[in-house]
């Protein structure tokens, strides 16, 4: 099985308060999530940048791109994920 990919789903631009618009994440937070190596990590991570999503609004498109990027990488979604498509 594959590593859990990051939540980046290649929009990549800092506006909202330093946060991407496509996923939330600040530029610390992508270098972060690069040196997490355990995939337990990886998925706590991506479980954190959904409630920091919630809290933020306007990241709706973020879940079915994620879940697509997984799907494609044949990943199964977590199981926070796959509850709430």
């Amino acid at each position: 099985m594959s590593k859990i990919p990051s939540p980046c789903i290649d929009v990549c631009k800092f506006k909202r308060r330093g946060h991407c618009i496509g996923c939330s994440m600040t530029k610390a937070q992508k270098s972060l999530f690069k040196g997490l190596k355990k995939d337990a990590h990886r998925e706590a991570f991506v479980e954190m940048l959904t409630a920091q999503q919630d809290c933020m609004g306007k990241y709706g498109h973020w879940r079915p791109s994620y879940l697509k990027k997984l799907e494609k990488k044949k990943i199964k979604p977590m199981d926070f994920l796959s509850g709430q498509t």
